[in-house]
């Protein structure tokens, strides 16, 4: 009988793909989604702060009195994998590069594999378990060298899957059933630049895929948006929603973390991919080093100018070894949780309006169904539209997981749109 693997994913999107990848090169073992029934669990780990090690340490930590074999791979095998291995508290430690060979290596013990930061996986991913939109992976790495950020150490210099390769993984994943796929890395935007193409050059191929649906691009940095990207939007495949990373709204704060995209740029282009019609997210840092009172009240200011949608706002962490780290002037948590609240605050009200607004218009929202459950004789469903919003459908007719409904009426609330059909 085959051991069970349970697969511990910590981090972000490209994380996923990659245990998917995992996943994919078993051949001896049986993967679970239950960790209470798995003989070992391997550990895909975040190391983008203190407390992300911190959070993956504490996981491990439970599980010693548990009888399980513990791997461990990620980001994080760089920065705290060797201290891991020679406490005893894992059998082996494996960087990116090693996972495609993971059936073999969760065959034996005490092993250390350093990623080398230079690698592409090869394999074409045959299904995406326990999902209903796929991840695609289209790079690896980042150039970029942001002052609070120690991704580009632990995942190297970006480089691209070849566009013949994503083409390949897309459409063996449309014969599984699949119609929407969110393209992921560890910078997007950057895709191609190693061999003279661009994340618009991509898409524009990606769009002409027979069956593929709707195509959501993971996060962008302001400067990989240009004319041709622009142009590209009109296409109905790609989703109304983008997500473009500014991180901070102060002038002086971007030139403190080492930002190439200023605040007199990025209000333009926002407000254009507005009128476009666009839902729009991003990231914030809050409370980072010499993120003065003045300087919060001049962001805060620009901030409330953007017609921002979605917001990932995170309170600074500290990570070692990363320049940030060694600033003085640090922002105390209590101030950092209030400024916090502010910008999440304007970017909910600024949601509600955007759907609100395209109530009032009578714009029918095409909904990818992700769940569905009975309640009181009615099937209620629940998925996300094309402006990345999230929508509650009660249907007296049977709904299907992963099936797609257009939705004419609906009714906005402030934590997400509800619908009847």
């Amino acid at each position: 009988m085959k051991q069970k693997v349970y697969f511990k994913t910590f981090g972000c999107r490209t994380n996923l793909f990659d245990t998917q990848a995992m996943i994919n090169a078993l051949r001896d073992f049986t993967p679970t989604t239950l960790e209470e029934e798995s003989d070992i669990v391997v550990v895909n780990s975040c190391t983008v702060t203190n407390g992300a090690d911190s959070g993956v340490r504490n996981y491990i930590n439970r599980l010693q009195n548990e009888g399980k074999r513990i791997y461990f791979t990620g980001c994080g095998v760089q920065t705290q994998g060797q201290n891991l291995l020679e406490r005893g508290l894992v059998s082996g430690v494996f960087g990116h590069s090693h996972k495609e060979s993971i059936n073999a290596l969760l065959q034996t013990s005490q092993f250390f594999l350093e990623d080398d930061l230079k690698s592409l996986e090869s394999d074409i991913l045959g299904d995406f378990i326990g999902k209903s939109r796929a991840f695609i992976k289209i790079q690896e790495g980042c150039d970029f060298s942001c002052s609070y950020c120690i991704i580009p150490f632990v995942r190297g210099k970006s480089r691209s899957f070849s566009e013949e390769q994503i083409i390949a993984q897309i459409k063996s994943l449309i014969n599984k059933g699949f119609s929407e796929f969110v393209l992921t890395g560890t910078n997007v935007g950057s895709w191609g630049k190693d061999f003279g193409k661009s994340i618009a050059d991509l898409l524009e191929s990606l769009c002409k895929i027979p069956h593929l649906r709707r195509l959501r691009i993971g996060s962008l940095e302001p400067s990989q948006i240009d004319e041709h990207f622009l142009e590209l939007l009109e296409n109905e495949k790609i989703e109304r929603h983008l997500h473009i990373a500014l991180q901070h709204t102060s002038e002086r704060m971007l030139e403190v973390m080492n930002r190439k995209n200023r605040f007199a740029e990025d209000l333009p282009l926002f407000e254009s991919l507005a009128q476009k019609g666009f839902a729009l997210g991003s990231d914030f840092i809050v409370g980072h080093p010499y993120e003065s009172a003045e300087i919060w009240e001049e962001a805060l200011r620009n901030f409330a100018l953007l017609p921002i949608t979605h917001l990932h706002s995170f309170i600074y962490s500290e990570r070692d070894n990363t320049p940030s780290a060694s600033l003085d002037k640090k922002v105390r948590k209590d101030i950092a949780k209030q400024r916090k609240n502010q910008i999440e605050k304007i970017a909910q009200e600024n949601n509600l309006r955007f759907r609100e607004h395209l109530c009032a218009r009578g714009v029918p929202l095409n909904v990818l169904i992700e769940s569905v459950s009975l309640k009181d004789s009615a099937f209620i469903a629940q998925g996300f539209d094309e402006y990345y919003n999230r929508i509650q459908i009660e249907s007296k007719s049977p709904l299907s997981k992963d099936c797609w409904a257009k939705i004419s009426q609906f009714t906005p609330k402030m934590d997400k749109n509800y619908a009847k059909i």
